[in-house]
């Protein structure tokens, strides 16, 4: 029976596949596998492997040093041959040592021996049944005056010529991998290569310059430019590169993030004369401690066990400021010890109070341990009565400040009261200076960690907790990280976010939490003319494995968004009574185009708004109404369109389940720019309300299934243009329905 079933499959063409093929590799060192413990350097080839699905074997044979003459002289190539079988391919990469005419170990002229040679390889390969791949051999860094040398000279014209002659499918690693170096530029493709300072692993006590190495950054992306040319081609071996789930896209294509690196060098705050009491303030001595490591070249700043009472920390290029288990860095109450700087605030430039952690211009910095910041932010906090319980109220009216005239806020200070009720406070005018604003400097409240025009920033595994503003603030940064941090603020804490990234490039954001009293996982990128000037997207961002427990929105672009953002992975995530899910918001007057985000793998549960919103009439009102606030839907009207028309357009969305939401989906543009090109797929999700689409077009709806109670029609739309559905259906509770029916 069994055999009558394949049989019956093999004619429709659908038989079960054939054993995957196994790719070998040969080559020399650029490719090959290189140690993991105290070592900067890894091989392209260590890293293609992630670039193609788990359960492809990917042999790699290639060694430090070797050319296609000493690879076959020392019977390596024989190893190899004997193991391929029909179907396996060979990665063939050589030409970094074939040009050592001074070892007659290794050298073979271009159109002599190393010509032979690779004809060998592909010829030998094929009489198995294998399916060799040439590939030209990798850059090195070398530039003159700002311009890429190449130091492979006939070597990739002989591979491109053997490739033509033989018809064997070529990957031109040298002239891609050349292109990115050169677009790249010298100074920012360092960290591509294992050239690394003294002092930052045993191995290298003395460090070393070395451009022809990867590192394991540089070591990725190289492997990214092979498998990229691998689709590009349509090579059959492009069948088993790794999918992503994310509609489209590979593995390959997502952002690569540098992460930096710290020399082993420790300096204790306490040799600086800091004191664990909680009393003495410590801002001077741990601020010695960072300038002290900076000036040696880098390395960690230790902060023990204790509590440790501080003013504002600055920190510097090449200092990791790590906080052991049991640290707490309580920042003080004391408002004097946080002057008014010249900074930004919700996208303009603005004076506010310098942040509890700060840095500007740097490169390499980073926060780690297991240890606690606390902005000591309720001194600085207005507080909404409607937010509280009587006797939270009670006793925040008992403890001091003063209430408003109508009893519906609570502010710390007389100052902070007079800044609530000025009209744009903070914000930078003409002909202003900063003592200009000294009479509502209690209402100038910080962000907790400001972290601005910085590179290669690191935060791990910290909790950031109580922050004044916003909790973490960077702004213009390039290849920043947050892995297992945990940003904590009340929920009744207003402007409380917990990450904002702005105008940042290549982020990422992994194995997060945050509870906090605003939006959850923020991208931003300036606000208004100011930010359309600035003309810095957020960029190639992912956002993995996080939870968000309460927050405005889960994951958020907006509102302040008008230098765009772009190309955003967020997966794998969880938001567990967030006010809204997935949260995008902007309004007229901001600009800016947010285009090619995804999402994929997304739990949601007991959401209070909706699950998915996407609105262009962002009010700066918090998402749920507060008890007994009436709100009237905003007027609809056609405006001319110009460069400060916000754009919202090609989202991906799929795998979603969410249980429990007033709305499971809402997308509101506006009449003169619709929302466009919106793919929901795969969603579950159980709402009192449906879908409400307006001002919308191209919004496709795939595999949707909505358990509804509030009897309305499942999709409500106006003004809208191809709204497509297919293989939706729903039921809803109210109607006493048990059956299913399409949209």
């Amino acid at each position: 029976m069994k055999i009558l079933q394949i049989l019956l499959l093999s004619l429709l063409g659908l038989a079960p596949a054939g054993p995957k093929p196994v790719i070998f590799m040969i080559g020399d060192s650029t490719m090959a596998d290189k140690p993991l413990e105290d070592n900067p350097e890894r091989g392209w080839g260590q890293l293609f492997p992630q670039f193609f699905e788990k359960d492809i074997i990917i042999r790699n044979y290639a060694v430090n040093g070797r050319s296609t003459k000493s690879f076959i002289d020392e019977h390596r190539w024989d190893s190899v041959l004997a193991q391929l079988k029909p179907g396996d391919w060979v990665m063939i990469q050589f030409g970094h040592n074939d040009g050592k005419i001074s070892d007659s170990t290794r050298y073979a002229a271009p159109e002599g021996a190393y010509k032979t040679n690779l004809e060998r390889f592909v010829k030998e390969a094929r009489a198995r049944g294998a399916h060799p791949v040439l590939i030209t051999p990798v850059a090195r860094r070398k530039f003159t005056k700002g311009v890429l040398e190449d130091t492979h000279g006939a070597y990739p014209v002989v591979v491109r010529a053997v490739a033509k002659a033989t018809q064997t499918p070529l990957i031109d690693l040298q002239q891609s991998s050349s292109a990115l170096l050169s677009k790249e530029g010298e100074a920012a493709t360092v960290k591509m290569f294992r050239t690394t300072p003294p002092g930052h692993y045993n191995s290298l006590p003395q460090g070393i310059t070395d451009n022809t190495h990867f590192s394991a950054y540089g070591a990725a992306t190289i492997a990214a430019l092979v498998a990229r040319e691998i689709r590009e081609k349509k090579l059959p071996l492009a069948d088993y590169l790794q999918q992503t789930p994310f509609e489209g896209k590979y593995a390959y294509e997502l952002p690569q993030i540098y992460e930096p690196h710290f020399r082993k060098d420790t300096f204790i705050i306490t040799s600086f004369g800091a004191k664990a009491d909680g009393i003495t303030l410590n801002s001077k001595a741990i601020n010695e401690a960072i300038s002290a490591c900076n000036n040696k070249g880098g390395g960690v700043v230790l902060v023990p066990s204790g509590m440790w009472l501080t003013g504002p920390i600055v920190l510097k290029s090449n200092v990791n400021l790590h906080l052991e288990k049991n640290a707490v860095l309580q920042f003080t109450t004391d408002f004097d010890q946080y002057p008014l700087i010249n900074t930004t605030y919700e996208g303009l430039e603005a004076v506010r109070c310098q942040a509890p952690v700060s840095a500007i211009n740097q490169e390499n910095i980073a926060v780690t341990g297991s240890g606690i910041l606390d902005g000591g932010g309720d001194a600085w906090r207005i507080v909404k009565k409607a937010k509280l319980t009587e006797t939270q109220w009670e006793k925040l009216v008992a403890s001091g400040g003063l209430v408003g005239p109508d009893g519906a806020n609570w502010y710390p200070t007389q100052s902070s009261y007079r800044g609530a009720n000025t009209n744009q406070p903070g914000v930078i005018k003409p002909g202003s200076k900063v003592a200009d604003y000294a009479g509502i400097k209690d209402f100038l409240r910080p962000n907790m960690v400001s972290i601005a025009s910085c590179k290669n920033v690191l935060l791990e595994g910290v909790t950031f907790q109580n922050s004044p503003a916003w909790c973490l603030h960077p702004l213009l940064c390039e290849n920043i990280t947050l892995r297992g941090i945990y940003a904590k603020n009340p929920w009744y804490a207003q402007n409380g976010d917990g990450v904002d990234l702005e105008s940042c490039r290549q982020a990422q954001i992994v194995d997060c939490t945050f509870d906090v009293g605003d939006d959850g996982i923020c991208i931003k990128s300036g606000r208004d003319e100011q930010g359309r000037k600035r003309g810095k997207p957020t960029e190639n961002v992912i956002v993995q494995h996080c939870i968000v427990y309460h927050a405005h929105g889960g994951f958020v672009i907006g509102s302040e968004m008008s230098g765009g953002a772009r190309n955003i992975y967020v997966s794998d995530c969880s938001f567990l009574g967030t006010d809204i899910g997935l949260r995008f918001k902007t309004a007229r007057g901001r600009g800016g185009i947010v285009e090619d985000i995804y999402a994929a793998n997304i739990n949601m549960k007991d959401i209070p708004g909706e699950a998915i919103l996407f609105d262009m009439y962002y009010a700066a009102k918090d998402p749920v109404p507060l008890a007994g606030e009436k709100r009237t839907a905003p007027r609809v009207e056609t405006l001319p369109v110009t460069d400060a028309t916000p754009v919202f357009r090609n989202f991906y969305m799929n795998n979603i389940v969410c249980s429990g939401a007033k709305k499971a989906v809402f997308i509101r543009g506006l009449p003169e720019m619709p929302v466009r090109n919106i793919h929901l797929r795969d969603l579950v999700i159980k709402a009192e309300e449906g879908i409400q689409c307006l001002e919308a077009e191209d919004v496709h709806f795939n595999k949707v299934y909505l358990l509804t109670s509030s009897g309305q029609k499942p999709v409500q739309t106006r003004n809208t243009k191809h709204i497509t559905f297919d293989s939706c259906s729903y039921r809803d509770t109210k109607t006493q329905s048990t059956e299913d029916h399409a949209f």
